[in-house]
């Protein structure tokens, strides 16, 4: 593999609509005042509304940043996508962010620099701007969290939250033995890292509901899913 970025930026999309194109922008406006070389990788995982067509747009506007683009002819799901994007990547550090940017981008260069500072991986701790639109999700988390620690036994604060950067040649071996291909991938490839004896960085960071975007959340629904996967995960290690 030949490295020739500071790092590789991943951009799993799915039906980003009207806050798509807002969003490149600010990623790209931080990450030019850094001192990173990079390039972004973007991945449209079958959407529905035009968000396909609106990459194309980005790139065809910024000939001069290393852009690619990939699309997905069925939807394969998160983990599958930002695998998908941690194998096609050229850069030391690979990372991928919420593009709703939840968790701003404003903390992009903290969580690289933890990475080149000797961190195998760098993952967003949120802390909730609480308020009544993000109760759902707060309540999820925390869920979430409970459970996790009770099946798994693991240290962690987060594993779930969709701001991640790695040393690309560890983490390539760590992602052989992922193979969730939804959401739960998230703490599937924290937990295999952790295993894999690589050095983890928890960073908190503020999570500000964005009001332009439809909360995904199911709390019943998703707490259901979430169990189930974690039980599978569990029996599947003993």
């Amino acid at each position: 593999m030949e490295e020739k970025f500071d790092l590789s930026l991943i951009l799993a999309c799915y039906n980003e609509g009207p806050i798509f194109k807002d969003s490149v922008g600010q990623i790209f406006s931080v990450l030019d005042q850094s001192n990173f070389s990079y390039e972004v990788i973007f991945i449209d995982d079958h959407s529905g509304d035009k968000t396909r067509e609106k990459i194309k747009e980005i790139i065809k506007e910024n000939p001069r940043k290393r852009l690619r683009a990939f699309y997905h002819r069925r939807n394969k799901g998160r983990g599958r996508t930002v695998t998908e994007g941690f194998l096609k990547a050229r850069g030391k550090v690979v990372g991928f962010i919420d593009v709703d940017l939840e968790i701003p981008a404003d903390y992009l260069p903290r969580f690289v620099n933890a990475v080149f500072a000797g961190n195998d991986v760098a993952t967003a701790f949120r802390i909730y701007d609480f308020n009544l639109r993000s109760l759902p999700r707060w309540l999820a988390s925390k869920g979430y969290r409970w459970l996790r620690k009770l099946l798994l036994e693991d240290d962690f604060q987060d594993t779930e939250s969709g701001y991640k950067f790695f040393n690309h040649r560890k983490i390539l071996k760590v992602l052989k033995k992922c193979h969730h291909s939804g959401w739960f991938w998230d703490t599937e490839v924290m937990i295999r890292s952790a295993e894999a004896g690589l050095k983890v960085k928890e960073i908190p960071v503020v999570f500000i509901k964005n009001p332009a975007k439809e909360s995904t959340v199911r709390l019943l629904p998703d707490s259901w899913n979430y169990l189930v996967n974690l039980w599978r995960f569990r029996k599947r290690e003993k």
